[in-house]
């Protein structure tokens, strides 16, 4: 019997640290394993951040594009302006009437025939001021500095 159990020993021995072997490799390679998602995890998370912050740039490039395209078309969009004063007489009356007329232009091109305003000036009332409340376009462009024969170019 110890005969039998010398020779039986050193199998069991064999087969114990085979398992053994078995087991803390395992276990190393679930490690292993668990290291390699967790560093895939990080990974994924560093590319998802960075779509995103891609994303908000592509946006605010796209926008930014927008508004520039907006204003250069606005820049050259203005408006003619031109006034004059026109006397009406009837019977004992004389009366000064302010005409103003604009029209938009997009570069040289008229987006617009001449739009016609007319107001009946009072006695020593300034024609340039009333013009100026009368102009239809302000919003839409700001007023330049009158031209020197009378009319007013809006840019």
């Amino acid at each position: 019997m110890d005969a039998i159990l010398w020779i039986l020993l050193p199998g069991f021995v064999a087969v114990g640290s085979g398992l053994l072997a078995f087991y803390i490799m395992q276990s190393r390679m679930e490690v292993a394993l668990a290291r390699e998602r967790e560093a895939m995890a990080q990974a994924r998370g560093t590319l998802e951040a960075e779509k995103n912050s891609l994303e908000q740039a592509l946006r605010g490039a796209k926008d930014s594009a927008r508004r520039e395209a907006l204003d250069e078309f606005l820049a050259d969009v203005h408006v003619e302006q031109r006034h004059y004063v026109k006397d009406n007489k009837l019977l004992f009356q004389n009366r000064k009437a302010l005409v103003l007329q604009e029209r938009i232009f997009f570069r040289n091109i008229p987006l617009s025939s001449w739009i016609e305003h007319e107001i009946v000036l009072q006695e020593g009332e300034d024609v340039d001021k009333a013009a100026r409340s009368l102009t239809s376009f302000v919003d839409v462009v700001g007023v330049e500095q009158p031209v020197p024969n009378g009319n007013r170019l809006l840019r």
